[in-house]
């Protein structure tokens, strides 16, 4: 290990001491599925969280808060048994452009998940277990670990939640990989799913992908940080930088290489390295 690659693992993993704490999620999304102690619960308002999670955070965490109130504090519930009658309320709901449309077939979308493919995590895969998708899609990292391609489990993910009818727009708001996308939505949500709850942040409620195959959710603080690291040299924040930034951080830690996006997300707001 060079003295560079040692002080950057020292400074992300100080960073990640510091802001990976149950104050975290004082001030972020994850607050709103951290509050349900079913997986099923959990799960589904974590998914539908991460897919209004653009814009002022405040907004976010208030309009994911109005989701519970709209499936009567009990989500898995909703979405498996709600009549046209309850789906109905749902027509008021807009945060940005995800509007109350969209809402009622991504309810749709999750009951044709549950019934059809047995849950949200098991529609990501193709079979196996331990990480292991079944694809022949993994590969393996610089340092020997075998990595599976997260971006064929998105594109199977999102492919099986749209094939119930829905509408041309709805198909927006779950981002596709192969076109380009950072998919950085889809991807904290993995995060929140799958890395450990080891610092009372992340949930690690599912346990057949690995922490070891999670991409790095890129946003504007993530991306200004890991260029200003001198860890991502692509100034497109897509897909490919998405790929660039992760096999970056799985030196530091091949294992759980997405812990780090915490520590980029608080030197970022904080400015402090």
């Amino acid at each position: 290990m060079n003295k560079r690659h040692a002080h950057l693992k020292a400074l992300l993993d100080d960073a990640y001491d510091r802001h990976a704490r149950p104050g975290f999620i004082t001030d972020d999304p994850i607050q709103v599925p951290h509050a349900f102690d079913r997986r099923t619960d959990a799960e589904t308002i974590g998914f539908l969280t991460a897919t209004i999670a653009w814009g002022q955070r405040r907004t976010i965490i208030r309009n994911a808060w109005e989701l519970v109130r709209l499936f009567d504090e009990q989500p898995h519930d909703f979405i498996m048994h709600a009549s046209r009658g309850e789906l109905d309320r749902l027509d008021r709901f807009i945060h940005r452009t995800f509007n109350g449309v969209d809402l009622r077939h991504f309810v749709l979308g999750l009951r044709h998940v549950y019934r059809t493919y047995g849950g949200i995590e098991e529609a990501f895969l193709l079979g196996g277990n331990d990480g292991d998708d079944g694809s022949g899609a993994a590969s393996t990292s610089r340092i020997g670990i075998p990595v599976t391609d997260m971006s064929t489990m998105i594109a199977r993910f999102r492919s099986r939640f749209f094939e119930p009818k829905h509408e041309h727009r709805t198909g927006k708001h779950v981002a596709d990989p192969s076109k380009g996308s950072n998919a950085k939505r889809i991807n904290m949500y993995l995060r929140w799913m799958v890395r450990p709850n080891d610092r009372s942040v992340d949930l690690g409620l599912w346990t057949r992908i690995r922490p070891a195959d999670l991409m790095v959710p890129l946003d504007v603080h993530t991306g200004r940080v890991g260029r200003e690291l001198g860890l991502l040299k692509r100034t497109q924040d897509d897909w490919k930088a998405v790929e660039e930034l992760t096999t970056a951080l799985r030196l530091f830690d091949p294992l759980d290489p997405v812990k780090y996006d915490i520590a980029l997300f608080g030197i970022g707001v904080s400015g402090k390295g």
